[in-house]
């Protein structure tokens, strides 16, 4: 049973979308030039005119935090999930198992260290393989801003978040008078790539409505060398909201979602037959109570995920010694959580939030080695897992000096996991009863953060130094505690908890036509949460068995991220970005695991107001630090990695002012090439084995875009 979209018709859908991609614009550009005037006043900012520009780099908008536009034209084409939408932004890397769902990493922390929040909202996947890491649930289109902040340098987003967060963030736009803004967009691309947006609003002063859908499927793409890659995918999303809105500085708004689909992978046995996401959301925010009392908000939501897994609805099914029979696993998450918290003033130049937030899981499974004879629908869910969290947090500005600030925060969270598995798999045909079935654990852990900020120069301040330092307890998360063992017992549930200390320092520049930003950064790790595959585990009779297993070692790691933009000229552009990492495994005296190498990007553009074209040229390094079998829950080091150049080019066009038709091509020279913290190649019936699961080949894309 394979799934229609794994036919390849790719150059004949290509065609049909490029057609009406070159078409629409004509149409639409008239209908637009007549609605500029009548939609002047529409809301209290008005129509947003849509720039020519496809992004190749994202801003730095001010000391450690950067942020892009989910929605603009972007090169490389980002893929339909929200770890690929980050890859322009210096610092990240993405490691590829299939078309989509990846999982993202900063600075060569990934899981549970990088936090990723939609719109406030925790979300945890379920699969005990990473199958579907929270950025599988995230719909980039379906945003109106991504917003990044590097380092242990907030309390305000949850715990645990050494290596940084990640907001995917919606705005709550209010009108003065009725009114409805209209955004859609069209992408079409090679292999069969094609991507729809739709997302209405309509209210007045009192209230307001939006609705936004997404939909993006894809068939197999092939690498570099023409070998097709086990990569196919079909997602849709549906998002409403209900804001009441009774005067200027209060919104209550109600928030649903619900999403779902499928993703064939390149690096496993199995492919996820269906990815069911369901939200509710409830928010309140109100500014201006009194002089002092700044801002209060509360918000609660609740997420529920329903993940399948199996080796026969996305793939042919071919019998082994190992599994003569199709089989299915069904992993179920539910998280909910909520958060309240007041911005307080005392005094012009300091400001205050203080806040708690909390979030609870549950985890829970099914599965079948038989499908046809005992369907996984038809088993009873086990419980596996439980995480309560409750957290007290304060953050603080306070404005010295002119130019001066101190920005420092503390957090203190209490944690709780239950163990309700009474046996555990040592294979995938054997369990033993497990050790600490029904046991409870607690952690009291405590963060901070203090950051100094200078603003040398006069007039427009064109240069920011800062320095700061942070200190982050994390919890083991699920994948750590449950997915492995640790070395003496076939349970890692007595995991310790990881502590980071980093030093973050850097500047920001800007003067004239010139931006700049530079950021280095030290982090010590105490009992980093290392996950190693392949260790040798005693079997009774059979010798040996290879498992993987959890256990903390000391770590290290140093490096940082330069950025620099520049106007040559009216219409000339210049953007280059360069990351580099290194990180040590002190315990073992080796490299630390699943470090990406050196990144440089250089983008060149000429643009007017109209149209644009451009071209960008990424280079890595090859990476020869490597310490095999060992990494984190998102992958293991499999060994060195050769260095790669890629060449891309795109041009954009405006036709009046709510209307931009944009295409390039991604990979011009299709080079051949994987990314270095890449999934190994599975064996896959009719694929080609890669060391690494590869990278699309040349990508021809092409995007239209509407507002009005």
């Amino acid at each position: 049973m394979q799934t229609n979209f794994f036919k390849t018709k790719s150059e004949s859908k290509l065609k049909r979308i490029l057609v009406i991609l070159a078409l629409t614009p004509a149409v639409l550009g008239a209908q637009s030039a007549a609605r500029d005037g009548a939609q002047a006043s529409t809301s209290a900012d008005g129509p947003v005119a849509l720039e020519p520009y496809v992004v190749t780099a994202a801003r730095t908008t001010q000391p450690l935090v950067v942020e892009t536009d989910p929605r603009a034209p972007a090169q490389p084409v980002p893929a339909s999930d929200g770890a690929d939408i980050l890859k322009n932004i210096a610092g990240f890397s993405v490691v590829r198992k299939g078309g989509t769902d990846g999982d993202p990493v900063l600075r060569g922390l990934a899981g549970s260290r990088l936090g990723i929040l939609l719109d406030g909202e925790n979300i945890l996947g379920g699969c005990g393989s990473r199958m579907d890491p929270p950025t599988a649930y995230v719909f980039p289109t379906a945003y109106d801003r991504v917003t990044v902040i590097k380092g242990p340098q907030t309390v305000l987003h949850g715990p645990g978040n050494s290596a940084g967060v990640v907001l995917f963030e919606r705005d709550l736009k209010r009108f003065h008078s009725p009114a409805a803004d209209v955004t859609a967009s069209l992408t079409g691309a090679s292999f069969g790539r094609i991507d729809g947006l739709g997302d209405v609003l309509a209210g007045n002063a009192l209230v307001q409505a939006r609705a936004t859908a997404t939909w993006t499927r894809a068939d197999n793409y092939e690498d570099g060398n023409g070998n097709a890659v086990h990569s196919a995918y079909d997602r849709w999303s549906a998002n409403a909201s209900l804001a009441w809105t009774p005067d200027a500085r209060t919104s209550v708004e109600l928030t649903g979602a619900r999403s779902n689909g499928e993703a064939a992978y390149a690096d496993r046995m199995m492919d996820g037959a269906k990815f069911d996401r369901v939200n509710y959301g409830l928010r309140f925010r109100r500014d201006g109570l009194t002089p002092f009392i700044t801002r209060v908000e509360a918000r609660w939501y609740y997420n529920h995920v329903d993940h399948v897994m199996d080796n026969y609805s996305l793939r042919p099914f071919t019998p082994s010694m190992m599994m003569p029979n199709p089989s299915a696993s069904n992993p179920e998450r539910v998280t909910a959580g909520g958060l309240a918290q007041v911005t307080l003033a005392p005094a012009g130049s300091f400001t205050v939030t203080i806040g708690a937030d909390t979030q609870r899981n549950k985890h829970t499974s099914r599965s079948t080695m038989n499908e046809p004879m005992m369907p996984y629908e038809n088993m009873a869910r086990e419980k596996n897992a439980a995480f309560n969290q409750y957290g007290l947090f304060a953050e603080g500005t306070w404005a010295f000096a002119p130019a001066s600030r101190l920005i420092a925060g503390t957090r203190l969270d209490a944690w709780k996991a239950e163990d309700f598995r009474q046996t555990v798999s040592v294979s995938m045909m054997s369990t033993v009863p497990n050790p600490t079935a029904d046991q409870a654990r607690r952690d009291n852990l405590a963060s901070g953060f203090a950051r100094y900020e200078r603003d040398l120069g006069e007039g427009k301040q064109p240069l920011t130094l800062f320095a700061g330092i942070g200190a982050v307890q994390r919890f083991p998360d699920y994948w750590e505690l449950f997915s492995n063992e640790s070395a003496a017992s076939v349970s890692a549930f007595d995991t310790k908890s990881e502590t980071t200390v980093q030093l973050d320092l850097g500047a920001l520049w800007r003067r004239g036509s010139v931006q700049a930003s530079a950021s280095i950064f030290a982090a010590d790790i105490s009992d980093y949460i290392l996950v190693q595959s392949n260790v040798a585990k005693p079997s009774g009779m059979m010798g040996t068995r290879p498992a993987t297993i959890t256990r903390n070692v000391d770590a290290s790691t140093f490096g940082g991220e330069v950025s620099f933009a520049w106007r040559i000229t009216e219409h000339w552009k210049l953007d280059a970005s360069a990351a580099y990492l290194r990180g040590e495994n002190d315990t073992d005296a080796l490299p630390l695991a699943q470090m990406p190498p050196f990144e440089g990007r250089v983008a060149l553009a000429y643009a007017t107001v109209n149209w644009s074209a451009g071209g960008l040229f990424r280079a890595v390094a090859a990476q020869n630090r490597v310490a095999a079998n060992q990494g984190n829950i998102a992958g293991q080091d499999i060994g060195a990695s050769p260095g790669f150049a890629v060449v891309s080019l795109n041009a954009s066009r405006r036709f009046g002012k709510y209307v931009r038709l944009s295409a390039g091509v991604d990979n011009l020279f299709d080079k051949a090439y994987a990314e270095h913290i890449s999934r190994a190649g599975s064996m896959i019936s009719g694929f080609v084995q890669t060391t690494r699961v590869n990278e699309p080949g040349r990508n021809f894309w092409a995007k239209l875009d509407v507002s009005f």
